[in-house]
């Protein structure tokens, strides 16, 4: 027993000293990996094991003992991923003629949800922007810088586009009659996605305020993005929206890292979907290629569909 851990513990030293002198890996990285092979080390010799000895079933059992354990799938990941690099060193050692862990396959890691605000959440962040529009005393270019941040977070709301989609929007997806717009997204596929009135009327808005604050008397042409800026794209950066999203936030009493762009994607499909949208039409909105991405959100619809049983059926408990 005592020979079996002195071989472990010598040949995960010189894997260790090839991860920094080869790969360049951290303190904290060689650590991790240290903890790892010490604990995997200690099962294989409780079935009487090392890391020469140990084959594909013993690796699987180690697996299996982790799970039962109690520990979660991502750290079941690591430590395979662990043993993984282990022995295709010792392989490449030629400490070993084969790798046991070329064909294990890793626990399916669940993908979670992203932070999605409440519809009341939301609501306190569009009054709050729109408060902002009409504060008495305001210069014009308070008023525009008003606008814009309001208009950004009705076409934002009620589109769900992807952030960069939505501040690369041309000028001319504000038309006046538009009822769609047309999406250049991921892989330069084009979509449409509906308008619906309240970013129509933010969209009117926000042009009549770059209107007023033209010069009188002189027609400048207006620019081809929707909203622009002096920056090296031409329109609105997505960190700049990010930070004044954020401090909208704080003005509206929410906590800023809950918020953001992506945060409000996500929001707009999971209200669609709470609210009986179909998941095919949620995908096709957002722009997903796969419905597998879509299907994050199952768990809304499951919800859903919970509470009209609990509500709806007749034998339902009141």
């Amino acid at each position: 027993m005592g020979s079996n851990k002195a071989s472990d513990a010598h040949l995960t030293s010189l894997f260790l000293d090839m991860l920094a002198a080869e790969q360049g890996a951290g303190d904290n990285t060689l650590d991790a990996y240290r903890r790892d092979l010490e604990d995997f080390s200690a099962f294989l010799a409780r079935a009487r094991q090392n890391f020469v000895t140990a084959d594909t079933q013993t690796l699987r059992d180690y697996l299996g003992d982790l799970d039962v354990r109690g520990f979660k799938s991502s750290s079941v990941a690591r430590r395979l991923s662990a043993m993984r690099h282990l022995f295709r060193f010792l392989l490449n050692e030629r400490t070993r003629t084969d790798d046991p862990a070329a064909i294990l396959s890793g626990p399916k890691r669940g993908r979670s949800l992203p932070k999605v605000l409440s519809i009341s959440d939301v609501d306190r962040m569009l009054a709050q922007a729109k408060q902002a529009v009409a504060v008495p005393g305001a210069s014009s270019a308070q008023r525009l810088r008003a606008a814009r941040l309001y208009c950004l977070l009705e076409v934002l709301y009620a589109t769900g586009l992807r952030v960069s989609e939505l501040v690369s929007l041309p000028l001319s997806a504000a038309r006046r009659d538009a009822r769609m717009i047309v999406v250049r997204g991921k892989g330069n596929k084009e979509r449409l996605v509906p308008l619906n009135d309240a970013s129509r009327q933010a969209m009117a808005d926000y042009l009549a305020a770059i209107d007023d604050q033209r010069e009188p008397g002189k027609a400048a042409a207006r620019p081809k993005w929707l909203f622009p800026s002096f920056g090296e794209s031409g329109h609105l950066t997505r960190q700049h929206f990010a930070r004044e999203l954020k401090d909208l936030a704080a003005a509206a009493g929410l906590a800023p890292r809950l918020v953001s762009p992506h945060v409000l994607r996500h929001a707009f499909a999971s209200h669609l979907l709470h609210n009986g949208a179909d998941l095919r039409i949620v995908q096709t909105l957002l722009g997903h290629t796969d419905i597998s991405t879509t299907q994050i959100y199952t768990h809304v619809v499951e919800e859903r569909l919970k509470s009209l049983v609990r509500d709806l059926h007749p034998l339902a408990e009141t």
